[in-house]
């Protein structure tokens, strides 16, 4: 979206929120207290992350949503770490040729010359949220579902106020809508409603409902299925009751490195998760964290590390089942990686983006922390916009354009075959500072996630800043045009002393570095923080 001035110029004077009981940090003030809420009703950080994770579905539905995936790092009460991924794949008929043939004649074009478009039924992945809330709850919360999902049905069904930034996010993605269906479902008279406008989503709530009554099967195997896999194929695209019936989320193996002492979990393939340990393996070779924080050194070695990181990892991540993926977190190779940086920038890196969209795409990012010890990041997301644009009849539920991110290229690793998952964006992360110090952190954006994660972390663990000074924090993100953006609140001419070193640096404004948020345990006492670049709110009790 094009970022308004009024709401990009912030100069935080936040305080890290305290609380010896629960934290919850999300990017929407009615979020967190839901979240909260439920901790209070004697749930747990996981039933509290379902809780406000759904109430985000609702209040900031550009960003996320029932037809969306979603994915987790933990860490339990019992010191378990893990990792939780609920995560649809392209259907069971989109053969490379199908979907070449189908986007051709979209497109206009012969099939060899397709791309695969950003919106649009072909984009449609299966999704893996209600699932993924169910089976976070079961295995991991207090609580029953139903319960988790009480306060996102009273919001769709009696109302919310629309807040600045998502008024402006929701006039921004309207034009994706697609169909007088989805227009219905959310658009108010034709228009996306105004700052302050009292906004209720009854098909949304009723599908939420009726989740909560007959579980998530009634999503994959029901009468919501039926609408899902009816409006998908209407529209020329292979979702099928048979992908819908057979998925299932998955705990998996977090994939991790050191870094100044502490140990960095992040998501394994087909998350970009290996992207943010290789960078910091790098800008841990380079002693990038010995310069201080915003200054020209430390940004310039985390920019090389990780553009070489960013390199490898979209040249090499796509679902493990189908392609072999090296493993990208090794020590080893970060020193050879790191070797080849000097003072200079560097401008024969070739990262080869396949999805330039993805650079900005939305997210909800939340984190938790709750006195038994749990500590979860969770992330939540359609992917870009209001998704593919397709609502599913009439639930109310905007289906994942995630399916954008496949390649329609038959030699690319992440080239689109069925039951694939395509290279996916989202990113929680979770950290170990030291004994009985634990923190769940995340920075959303598409490809800026990693980026985010680096600087968060060598805000902690170099520069001992507190979560929110480390969110807070200026931030530079290496971009999909080559450029290094960075923050105008950069002290120092930083951005010249850049530019001399042969970065194509643009300022940009607090926004185009996404939102963030931390939950941290340390030896019990509980604090958050989150980021004002979006409506952060980090409520402890």
């Amino acid at each position: 979206m094009d970022s308004n001035p009024d709401l990009d110029r912030f100069t935080s004077r936040r305080s890290t929120v305290r609380a010896p009981r629960g934290i919850v940090a999300t990017s929407q003030p009615l979020a967190s207290e839901a979240g909260i809420a439920v901790l209070r009703d004697g749930g747990n950080a996981f039933d509290a992350a379902v809780a406000t994770a759904a109430v985000l579905n609702v209040v900031e539905p550009t960003s996320t949503g029932l037809g969306g995936d979603l994915f987790a790092l933990y860490r339990t009460a019992d010191g378990d770490v893990g990792a939780f991924r609920s995560c649809g794949g392209a259907p069971g008929d989109a053969t490379l040729e199908r979907v070449r043939e189908a986007v051709a004649a979209e497109q206009d074009v012969d099939p060899e010359d397709a791309e695969m478009p950003v919106y649009g039924p072909q984009t449609i992945t299966v999704p893996g949220t209600a699932r993924g809330w169910e089976r976070t709850v079961e295995e991991l919360g207090e609580l029953e579902l139903a319960r988790t999902l009480e306060p996102a049905i009273e919001y769709a069904t009696e109302g919310f106020p629309v807040s600045e930034i998502i008024a402006d996010q929701w006039a921004e993605a309207a034009s994706v809508l697609d169909g007088e269906q989805s227009r219905d479902a959310y658009l108010f008279d034709g228009d996306a409603p105004d700052v302050g406008d009292s906004v209720t989503l009854p098909e949304l709530g009723e599908s939420l409902q009726r989740i909560a009554e007959e579980g998530a099967d009634v999503v994959y195997e029901g009468d919501i299925a039926d609408e899902i896999v009816d409006t998908v194929q209407s529209r020329g695209g292979f979702l099928s009751h048979d992908d819908l019936a057979s998925f299932e989320p998955e705990f998996v193996d977090p994939v991790s490195t050191t870094y100044n002492g502490a140990e960095v979990y992040e998501l394994p393939p087909n998350n970009q998760g290996l992207i943010a340990l290789e960078a910091l393996n790098i800008a841990e070779e380079l002693g990038a964290g010995e310069y201080p924080a915003g200054s020209t050194e430390r940004i310039h070695l985390g920019a090389e590390a990780m553009k070489r990181a960013m390199a490898d990892g979209h040249h090499y991540i796509t679902d493990p089942r189908f392609e072999d993926v090296p493993d990208l977190a090794s020590k080893e190779y970060a020193a050879e990686r790191a070797a080849e940086i000097d003072a200079e920038a560097s401008s024969d890196v070739e990262i080869g983006f396949e999805n330039d969209s993805a650079e900005n795409a939305d997210t909800v990012l939340l984190t938790v922390a709750d006195e038994a010890g749990n500590v979860v990041s969770f992330i939540n997301s359609r992917f870009k916009d209001f998704g593919s644009g397709i609502v599913a009849g009439d639930t109310g539920i905007a289906l994942q354009n995630r399916g954008s991110s496949f390649s329609l290229d038959p030699d690319h690793p992440n080239r689109i075959e069925p039951g694939k998952r395509p290279f996916h964006t989202l990113l929680p992360g979770i950290a170990k500072l030291e004994d009985d110090d634990w923190a769940a952190f995340g920075v959303m954006a598409g490809y800026n996630q990693p980026q985010g994660h680096l600087q968060v972390l060598m805000n902690l663990l170099d520069d001992g800043m507190s979560v929110q000074e480390a969110i807070d924090f200026p931030r530079w993100r290496y971009q999909v045009d080559g450029q290094l953006a960075v923050e105008g609140r950069l002290e120092g001419r930083v951005q010249t002393k850049l530019a001399r070193r042969g970065h194509e640096v643009r300022v940009m404004p607090p926004a185009h570095f996404g939102g963030g948020q931390i939950a941290r345990n340390t030896d019990g006492v509980l604090s958050g923080g989150s980021d004002p670049r979006k409506d952060g709110s980090a409520v402890g009790f």
